[in-house]
C-alpha cells in the first residue's frame, strides 16, 4: 500500500512540475502576436483604390536638429503620420501586391527614401524615415499590457541585386511603448553643470524596441556573397540581439507582443501564414524597462544620406493590431 501512495505521489508531482513547466514557457514566449481580436481602426490593407500621402515637405528632424517643421505629413485615409522625430520617406505608394502574398490581397505599401536626414544638408552617414500608424489618436487610447497587445506585419523582401548597397540596417520594425522610470528629463539633458550630474525625476518613459533587417554586401569584401539577416532592439541594456538569417527572400511575417508583466515577446518567419509558438526568436525587458502601455507601430526606411542613393524598395502589407482579454479598447475603436 505504501509503495502505491508513493508511486501516486510521483505521479501527482510529476504533472504538477510539467504544468508549471508549460506555464512558465507560455509566459516566457507571451502571447503569439496576432492572437485575440483585431482592432480594425488602425493598421491598414492598403486596398483603398485612392491611398495616398500628403507629405507637407519640409519634413521633420527633430532628432538630429531639435526642430519639428508643422504641418506634418499624413495619409489621406486618416491611418499614417509622419514620425516628427525624423521625418517620413520621400517615397510611398500602393503597389500591385508581389508574387506570394496574403491571400486576396490586390495592394501593398511601397516605400523608399533619398533624403533621411536634415531637410537642406546631407549629412553622408545613414539616416532614417519614419512611418507610423496612428493607434493614439483614432484609438483615443494606449492600450495597456494587462491587455497583451500585439502587431504584426507582412514584409517583402527584395531580391537582393535591388538593395541599397551599404552595410547596416535597412528596415525598422518597431513599437512604440512607455513606462514610468527614473530618467533626467530631456530640457535636463541640455543644462550642462560642471559641478553636478542633472537630477533624474520619476516620469513617464517612452521607448522603441523593435526588430531591424541587416545587408551585408558582397562588395564589403568580409563576404563572398550578399546576405541579410535581422536584430532584435534589445536586451536589459538596450543591445541589439542577432536574430534569425534571412535566408529566403520574399515575404515575411514578423510580429511583437507585450505581456502583463512588461516584457516584449519577438517572432518572425518566411511567408505569410499566421505566427505560431514555433516562430518566437527571444523575450527581453529593453533597457531593463517593464512595458506599462504600448502605444503604436512603426516603421524606419534607412539609406545612406548622400542625396543619390535610395534605400531599398521595401513593401509591408496588412499591419495590425490586436488585443486579448478585454473589449474596452476594442469598442472605442468601433
Amino acid at each position: 500500500m505504501k509503495c502505491g501512495w508513493q508511486s501516486l505521489s510521483r505521479f501527482l508531482a510529476f504533472v504538477l512540475l510539467s504544468c508549471c513547466v508549460t506555464g512558465t514557457v507560455a509566459q516566457a514566449q507571451g502571447v503569439v502576436p496576432g492572437s485575440g481580436q483585431k482592432l480594425p481602426q488602425v493598421g491598414d490593407d492598403f486596398e483603398e483604390p485612392n491611398w495616398g500621402f500628403t507629405h507637407n515637405m519640409p519634413k521633420s528632424s527633430e532628432e538630429i536638429d531639435e526642430q519639428t517643421r508643422y504641418p506634418t505629413g499624413s495619409s489621406t485615409n486618416g491611418r499614417w503620420y509622419e514620425g516628427i522625430k525624423r521625418g517620413q520617406p520621400d517615397f510611398m505608394k500602393v503597389v500591385p501586391t508581389p508574387e506570394g502574398g496574403l491571400p486576396g490581397s490586390t495592394g501593398a505599401l511601397l516605400m523608399r527614401t533619398l533624403y533621411s536626414g536634415v531637410p537642406g544638408r546631407l549629412s553622408n552617414e545613414m539616416q532614417q524615415d519614419d512611418l507610423v500608424i496612428n493607434c493614439q489618436q483614432r484609438l483615443r487610447t494606449a492600450i495597456s499590457v494587462s491587455q497583451s497587445p500585439s502587431a504584426v506585419v507582412r514584409v517583402y523582401v527584395p531580391p537582393f541585386e535591388q538593395w541599397e548597397d551599404r552595410q547596416g540596417p535597412s528596415l525598422g520594425i518597431r513599437l512604440a511603448l512607455d513606462t514610468h522610470a527614473w530618467v533626467v528629463p530631456e530640457s535636463k539633458k541640455k543644462k550642462n553643470s560642471f559641478f553636478r550630474s542633472p537630477s533624474k525625476e520619476y516620469t513617464t518613459e517612452v521607448y522603441w524596441p523593435g526588430m531591424f533587417i541587416h545587408f551585408r554586401s558582397s562588395h564589403d569584401g568580409r563576404y563572398k556573397e550578399d546576405s541579410a539577416y535581422v536584430t532584435v532592439r534589445g536586451n536589459l541594456r538596450g543591445a541589439d540581439i542577432k536574430g534569425p538569417e534571412i535566408k529566403t527572400v520574399g515575404w515575411w511575417t514578423f510580429g511583437m507582443s507585450c505581456s502583463p508583466d512588461g516584457q516584449v515577446h519577438f517572432y518572425a518567419k518566411p511567408g505569410v501564414d499566421d505566427l505560431t509558438p514555433a516562430d518566437h526568436i527571444t523575450s527581453q525587458q529593453p533597457y531593463s524597462y517593464n512595458a506599462e502601455h504600448f502605444r503604436t507601430m512603426f516603421f524606419n526606411v534607412c539609406n545612406r544620406d548622400d542625396g543619390k542613393t535610395w534605400s531599398t524598395p521595401w513593401i509591408i502589407d496588412d499591419p495590425s493590431i490586436y488585443v486579448n482579454g478585454s473589449q474596452r479598447v476594442a469598442q472605442r475603436s468601433q
